[in-house]
């Protein structure tokens, strides 16, 4: 029971990151809104992360091939962050940030953070819950 639980907190301390790593990209793209031949990136994890859930779930890292494959593993999902496409641009400058789409990005991903940091923080402050009240 505690290893499922502990497994779903690092998989969204893992969605965590990757919205922390979402903002930094974000942020680079807005900054470099006006550079010259400048290509936006993007992060993807959900869609690994997806992927993977979709192809029977992840399961455990075997170092030896003596053990047991069990459980879940979260390597599977990894942030990547992709760089633009060469090809493609929007404007005769060369660059393809779009300031509204990228702003609207941004506010879209810090509801998801703020929302996995209010799930993990309620997560925690059960587990906190049960230990205390097990002392009694």
């Amino acid at each position: 029971m505690f290893n499922k639980l502990t497994n779903n907190l690092r998989l969204r301390e893992k969605a965590l990151d990757a919205a922390w790593v979402r903002n930094e990209v974000i942020a680079q793209n807005i900054a470099n809104v006006d550079t010259p031949g400048y290509k936006k990136s993007s992060v993807t994890f959900e869609e690994y992360l997806q992927g993977a859930s979709q192809k029977g779930g992840f399961r455990g890292n075997t170092t030896d091939r003596r053990h047991i494959p069990i459980g879940r593993n979260n390597d599977n999902a990894k942030i990547r962050i992709i760089k633009g496409n060469r090809n493609l641009s929007t404007r005769l400058d060369g660059n393809n940030v779009d300031i509204e789409i990228e702003m609207a990005e941004m506010a879209k991903n810090n509801i998801r953070y703020n929302t996995l940091i209010q799930s993990i923080s309620s997560s925690y402050q059960r587990i906190r819950s049960v230990i205390n009240e097990g002392r009694r």
